[in-house]
């Protein structure tokens, strides 16, 4: 181990000591002599060979040499301190090698070098990720690390296949409640609270996207690992959202566009207000209203409230929950699936 450990010093001081040896060439020949003996010796560990015990000897008593006259009595429990310091250098190492390769393959795949956490990784998309509840002991965080591979490996077929809106059974709020024939049809996963979701809606109704496509808007609330939403409210308004559509086709787009272009007598906007400000009842008025002054009487509101809080609207969120982050395998939303792609992300007007 004690090599190895030192083919991993020597090589993550390479950068330093090439520029030490402009000007002392000797310092450069002689660190080249320690690496190719150190990745000798690497390299025979790899073929299951032996190193060259001189090199090891070579590495301790370069380490030990005045320790030796002064206290010899030291050198053995030195010794085996340095063995100890090899290994968990070796191990810290490959490590962290493997976390970087997990980390590619997790912002190939998955869009985010973050599994469980896409919200971490500055390298992904802009999205709201669907982040899982941290580990709370060193166990279950061991756990995790497996898991996050199993997740990639799961997820890098999704890169060579062809999606379909259609092969998905997503209840969905249709924005052409009669789909136009001849136009591509979309599926576009959104949460009420998600800012990035709120810019994506803009920017499409800027640049005439509901116009061209046949848009299925699906309502998702996202929950972590122990069913917290990660917005507040965003639960409840996905549920007056489908209990409207079953009174009325339509109705629910209304409740959307408010939230995400509204903005109430202080200027504020709506989605800020149910993220921020709102409690429970006073969501659950201001939806409420806004469906009344669509045209609903306070029967029909009644009879709206009964259906979000009922099973079957409950059924159709873990439905949907299933399907987006088990068969799509989403990491963060807005995420769209049109021309036979998957697109994750902020939608730009430019697009």
């Amino acid at each position: 181990m004690v090599c190895i450990a030192a083919f991993i010093i020597l090589a993550l001081i390479g950068v330093f000591v090439a520029l030490v040896s402009i000007f002392k060439p000797k310092v450069g020949k002689a660190y080249l002599k320690a690496l190719k003996k150190a990745w000798g010796c690497l390299w025979k560990k790899v073929r299951l060979q032996k190193c060259e015990t001189g090199f090891k000897d070579d590495v301790k008593n370069s380490l030990l040499s005045r320790i030796m006259i002064k206290h010899p009595k030291w050198v053995k429990p030195l010794s085996i301190i340095i063995e100890i310091l090899s290994i968990i250098i070796v191990v810290v190492a490959v490590w962290a090698i493997l976390t970087a390769i997990k980390s590619l393959l997790a912002l190939w795949a998955l869009g985010s070098c973050n599994v469980t956490k896409p919200s971490a990784c500055s390298l992904g998309s802009e999205v709201c990720s669907i982040d899982e509840s941290e580990p709370t002991n060193p166990l279950e965080a061991t756990g995790r690390w497996f898991t996050e591979w199993g997740e990639i490996f799961e997820a890098i077929p999704d890169k060579f296949r062809s999606y379909n809106a259609d092969d998905y059974d997503l209840s969905y709020i249709a924005v052409n409640i009669t789909e136009t024939e001849g136009l591509d049809t979309v599926v576009d996963i959104f949460d009420p609270g998600c800012s990035v979701c709120m810019i994506s809606y803009r920017n499409q109704k800027e640049v005439g996207f509901f116009d061209d496509h046949n848009v299925r808007l699906v309502p998702f609330a996202i929950q972590d690992s122990d069913n917290n939403y990660k917005f507040n409210n965003s639960g409840l308004i996905v549920k007056y959202m489908f209990a409207a559509e079953r009174i009325e086709a339509g109705l629910s787009l209304g409740i959307i566009d408010r939230i995400y272009t509204g903005k109430n007598h202080d200027g504020v906007s709506y989605q800020n207000m149910f993220n921020d400000e709102y409690s429970e009842e006073e969501a659950r008025a201001k939806l409420e209203s806004w469906l009344i002054a669509d045209g609903l009487d306070a029967k029909k509101i009644d009879e709206i409230r009964k259906i979000a809080e009922s099973e079957a609207v409950t059924t159709a969120m873990n439905k949907n929950r299933e399907i987006i982050e088990d068969q799509i395998h989403v990491k963060g939303i807005p995420t769209m699936i049109y021309d036979g792609k998957k697109h994750t992300g902020l939608y730009k007007a430019s697009e």
